[in-house]
């Protein structure tokens, strides 16, 4: 491809591959370690990288996220939810919608296959949700006897309450047609990369990049709030309260051991 809206790749530079499109407007961050595409802590640490980067480049008006492979990703690394681990991974993960906030960008997601527990957090942050016809979202933290901090702020005001309680204490999957009748997602195509960048080509590009960050930042200066707030509150919650009860650490180990947990509720 040719042009000056051609793709113009960065060198790759570990787990995310950072594709600047369209003169520069729109930046493609790529989650490239396949076949999960695991949002461990060299995940966290280059995305929060490219971000910061992305937002100090004056023409940058957007971020579109994606997993390489068939797979949007299965979620934050579950080996660093254990005791010992998680007080690092926990607030690194939150780092990463924090700098989200603070970027103004606009945020686009195109998922594909599985997207689940913290790849979920991701694709729902972003403001427009493009998911194939064989995606599969889930939000599935209780299952492993823990819950989601981030979803719990940003699901009932992506979905309203009802529909995010359903699926904060199921756990349960949902189909992208399923999620598009929620809410959960904006648009079932066949080719989500695709139909991000058209949408980018019709809304964005013709907008200043300084307006839209400030549009940004105005439209969603609750929800940033509630980042910089509340999102402490349930960090918290979760290192201090819910680490120390027996199931958290059950659900953890029953997963990595691939058995099942052996609950105590306490």
């Amino acid at each position: 491809m040719s042009g000056a809206g051609a793709p113009r790749a960065e060198p790759a530079a570990g787990p995310v591959r950072v594709e600047r499109e369209e003169d520069g407007g729109l930046v493609r961050l790529v989650l490239a370690r396949p076949r999960a595409n695991v949002l461990d802590g060299a995940m966290l640490e280059a995305l929060v990288a490219a971000v910061r980067a992305a937002a100090d480049d004056a023409p940058a008006r957007a971020l579109l996220f994606e997993g390489e492979g068939r797979h949007f990703s299965f979620g934050a690394s579950v080996e660093e939810h254990q005791p010992g681990q998680v007080d690092v991974m926990l607030p690194a993960f939150h780092g990463l919608f924090r700098a989200l906030a603070e970027s103004g960008l606009v945020l686009l997601a195109a998922v594909r296959g599985q997207c689940l527990g913290g790849g979920l957090e991701l694709a729902a942050f972003c403001h427009r949700v493009l998911a194939a016809p064989d995606a599969t979202l889930a939000q599935p933290e209780v299952k492993l006897g823990v819950f989601a901090p981030v979803a719990s702020l940003v699901l009932p005001r992506r979905l309203g309450q009802a529909r995010a309680d359903d699926l904060l204490v199921t756990g349960r999957p949902v189909s992208a047609a399923d999620a598009l009748a929620l809410g959960l997602v904006d648009e079932v195509v066949d080719d989500p990369t695709a139909a991000a960048r058209a949408w980018y080509r019709e809304h964005l590009a013709p907008r200043s990049a300084a307006a839209l960050r400030r549009a940004v930042r105005a439209g969603r200066h609750e929800l940033h709030e509630a980042l910089g707030a509340t999102l402490d509150r349930l960090e918290r919650l979760y290192l201090d309260d819910l680490m120390r009860t027996a199931d958290a650490v059950e659900g953890i180990a029953a997963f990595l051991e691939k058995r099942s947990p052996r609950w105590s509720h306490r």
